[in-house]
């Protein structure tokens, strides 16, 4: 099918594939969100039924499609629930069967992009219907996707361009949202879901953090940095004014906000100060099958995903004794049924005291791509990744000279 027009109700009626071809669902619906000013809408998604749920597929996530049906790259799916969002259409559900003066739009036409390293689709043409008159027969037309373009509008532009950058990076949303006034920026952050939000904020200094979250009011403030890594919540926390970082973290869940002050306790240029609670925490009599359910978890950065921390209980920050650790390679080894305490090694873990470049030096003289931090008892608290490290032992305000040198 690639290089021909592909029909919306043909897709529509197609099952959802896993990599190895057997169906796992069926395709209800194409989302689709508004082109800039001059290019096609396009289509950043799917909606899918699975295992009875309703279900959002990123198109990015597709190795193909064709007639035998809707192909996903691997074998993960994301089973919560789809909900739309401000500035997308639903092709069936918005779109077709509407009326565009005396005629209704009957299907969609896609094309495959050719400006786009990952598999894509935009609109091409939409096929009219006129009703039947006088015993004739109803009559149909193929026009181009901008004669009716009125039908494709997003509910303001803001909402549009939030919803195109939905399936971008990170870091190239970050890119866009730079070129932009400072009034759009917040805007634009205000149509924003928390969770690509607290993306986007960890991928920019903490300066323009401020400024971009500067308009948002205190409860919608505190769902977003709900969303982000520690490191990245106190780098930010960090920067606040003494008055406004106490409004928030009093407005903040109770442990997280006992969690943030404690890391905010750690004096700046040190280990703790870099790390972060959040890991896989387990115990000795953890199986491998465990672990690797824990490690499967799309949730995890994959740094942090790469290990497996193994203690006695308790198994939250501050934890009991530190055991070891085990690598993913090495679970991938073992039988499920293994104990952790068969398969781990006794890595070396760091005090949060210690400076900056000395975990740089531990992280690059034991090649880890992360340092477990324990206190003076040898409990764990956390552990630093390298990204951390690297984000931190870079000149200050490299993210703009990186995007000023992409650009």
């Amino acid at each position: 099918m690639a290089g021909d027009l592909i029909y919306a109700f043909r897709i529509m009626r197609l099952p959802l594939l896993d990599a190895g071809g057997s169906p796992i669902g069926r395709i209800d619906d194409i989302v689709i969100v508004p082109g800039r000013p001059g290019a096609a809408p396009r289509v950043t998604g799917f909606v899918a039924t699975s295992q009875r749920r309703r279900i959002f597929v990123n198109a990015a996530r597709l190795s193909g499609l064709d007639p035998n049906g809707v192909r996903l790259r691997s074998w993960d799916v994301d089973l919560n629930p789809f909900k739309p969002r401000a500035g997308e259409h639903l092709l069936a559900a918005d779109i077709i069967d509407k009326r565009f003066g005396d005629e209704t739009i009957s299907d969609v036409a896609l094309r495959p992009t050719t400006n786009n390293r990952e598999n894509g689709w935009e609109v091409s043409k939409v096929r009219l219907a006129r009703r039947a008159v006088l015993g004739r027969r109803a009559s149909y037309r193929l026009v181009d996707w901008h004669d009716v373009g009125a039908m494709f509008a997003g509910t303001t532009e803001m909402a549009a361009e939030a919803a195109r950058l939905r399936d971008m990076h990170p870091s190239d949303v970050a890119a866009v949202v730079r070129a932009l006034p400072l009034a759009q920026r917040q805007l634009l952050a205000r149509e924003m879901d928390d969770d690509r939000l607290a993306d986007l904020l960890e991928e920019m200094p903490e300066d323009e953090q401020l400024n971009l979250i500067a308009s948002l009011d205190l409860d919608r403030l505190v769902d977003v940095l709900d969303e982000m890594e520690y490191d990245d919540l106190v780098d930010l926390l960090a920067e606040m004014p003494g008055e406004q970082r106490s409004r928030v973290i009093e407005a903040m869940d109770e442990d997280d906000a006992a969690v943030v002050r404690q890391l905010l306790s750690y004096a700046e240029g040190t280990a703790g100060s870099l790390m972060t609670p959040e890991i896989i925490i387990m115990g000795p009599t953890n199986t491998v099958a465990e672990a690797l359910a824990q490690v499967r978890d799309p949730e995890w950065l994959v740094s942090i995903a790469a290990q497996v921390f193994v203690v006695q209980p308790p198994f939250k920050a501050p934890t009991g004794t530190y055991l070891g650790v085990v690598h993913l390679q090495r679970l991938l080894r073992e039988p499920p049924s293994s104990e952790l305490l068969r398969c781990l090694v006794k890595e070396p873990t760091i005090s949060p005291d210690i400076s900056e470049r000395e975990v740089a030096e531990r992280l690059a003289s034991y090649n880890l791509l992360s340092v477990g931090v324990c206190d003076d008892q040898g409990r764990l608290l956390g552990a630093i990744t390298v990204d951390d490290v690297l984000d931190r032992m870079l000149p200050r305000g490299w993210r703009r000279h990186q995007k000023q040198v992409a650009s």
